[in-house]
């Protein structure tokens, strides 16, 4: 395991980047059933999340029409839903708790994105490395909090429903006693991958997705004249909306195709040796997917190059899926925040059209639609006027 992956995840005690294991599936299973107290069919999340994107909107709202960069706020939001699943924690814009967890996060983020030798000559560590000494001030913060977090919930853990995720997983681990080695590195590994996997892929792609209706505001009317006509102006929308608004649907879907996050899946291992393609993979090999090759193969998709939101709806405007559309991953080790970010995609993209209408600020440029990469593919720092459509 490269070293700063061990020291983000304790040694493997995540599920991302474990090693596959009966340990690993009994984990695995813990964590799924405990993101299904919150998952698409509760109400719960879907609370939480209203909130987010009703509180996004009136932070757009005091901006009265002036240019803004999304980045922070939209940051801001993502990283208080994961908050309030974690830990049961909400948070106001500005309060400092919330500030040292987007600071450390990012942190940590952009730490990693400048990347490391130590990585692939481990002997390094043994030299001074500024980078390394920051990772490792920031995964202390991390963890300190998180910990704190943990030891209140043990105090006040009751057998009733679960508050938050770390009640399902304290749950979960007493009741796992004699099948496993669940502990609480685990646990807390899990929190920490919440906010790891879920604050910068989730905030990234809504950057992305207003890039690109910034570039196609044809497609910001078509999505508009949905909202209007399937939702209207006098409620919010809903995850009830999905079925009625295929367009939107497929819009959020083609920006995740054309720029998915991860370009790069998580390394994978091979166990056996096996074949691949008609290649030969030795065991212990480190596989890695290319994602951005799978989802602009010519031979999958028509003008991959092109962003066509219409490639997800078949000829009477129902949604579609693509077996070639992967943004998540597949298989046993598909991304298990899968629900949660279709969820917030769905509702904070919903919410923020139906209020507002973007476009570029007077005598800025179009966002670069190339984006740098570092832990995910981001696209530059760009702003945006957002005027209230009523």
């Amino acid at each position: 395991m490269p070293v700063t992956t061990a020291l983000l995840t304790r040694g493997g005690k995540d599920i991302a980047f474990a090693d596959y294991s009966t340990l690993w599936k009994r984990h695995r299973k813990l964590v799924l059933s405990s993101f299904a107290l919150f998952g698409e069919g509760s109400s719960k999340l879907q609370t939480i999340v209203l909130d987010a994107a009703e509180n996004l909107c009136l932070d757009l709202q005091d901006c009265k029409g002036q240019q803004v960069d999304l980045s922070p706020v939209l940051m801001r939001a993502v990283t208080n839903v994961v908050c309030r699943l974690v830990f049961n924690s909400s948070y106001r814009s500005h309060d400092p708790e919330l500030q040292q967890v987007m600071d450390y996060n990012d942190g940590i983020v952009q730490t990693i994105a400048r990347g490391g030798l130590v990585d692939i000559f481990p002997w390094l560590q043994i030299l001074p490395n500024k980078d390394l000494d920051k990772l490792k001030e920031f995964i202390s913060i991390r963890d300190k909090l998180l910990s704190k977090k943990l030891e209140e919930h043990k105090l006040t853990l009751t057998s009733g429903e679960p508050r938050d995720l770390l009640d399902a997983l304290l749950m979960g681990q007493s009741g796992s006693v004699g099948e496993g080695d669940i502990t609480d590195d685990h646990v807390l590994m899990t929190a920490a991958e919440a906010f790891g996997a879920g604050v910068e892929t989730t905030s990234t792609t809504l950057l992305w997705a207003i890039a690109f209706l910034l570039h196609n505001p044809q497609v910001q009317e078509c999505l508009h004249a949905e909202l209007d006509e399937n939702v209207g102006r006098d409620r919010p929308p809903s995850l009830s909306d999905r079925s009625n608004l295929p367009f939107l649907e497929s819009f959020l879907c083609e920006v995740m195709r054309i720029r998915p996050v991860a370009p790069i899946l998580i390394p994978h291992v091979a166990m056996q040796d096996t074949s691949l393609g008609g290649h030969a993979v030795a065991k212990g090999t480190r596989v890695l997917v290319n994602m951005w090759a799978i989802h602009h193969d010519p031979k999958h998709w028509d003008e991959p190059d092109r962003f066509r939101p219409d490639r997800f709806l078949d000829a009477t405007g129902k949604k579609i899926t693509p077996p070639s559309f992967l943004p998540f991953g597949a298989g046993p080790r598909i991304c298990v925040g899968k629900p949660l970010a279709h969820m917030e995609l769905f509702l904070f993209v919903s919410f923020l059209l139906q209020r507002f209408h973007f476009s570029v600020p007077v005598g800025a440029s179009l966002p670069d639609l190339r984006g740098r990469y570092g832990v995910v593919l981001q696209p530059l720092r760009y702003s945006v006027t957002a005027t209230p459509r009523y």
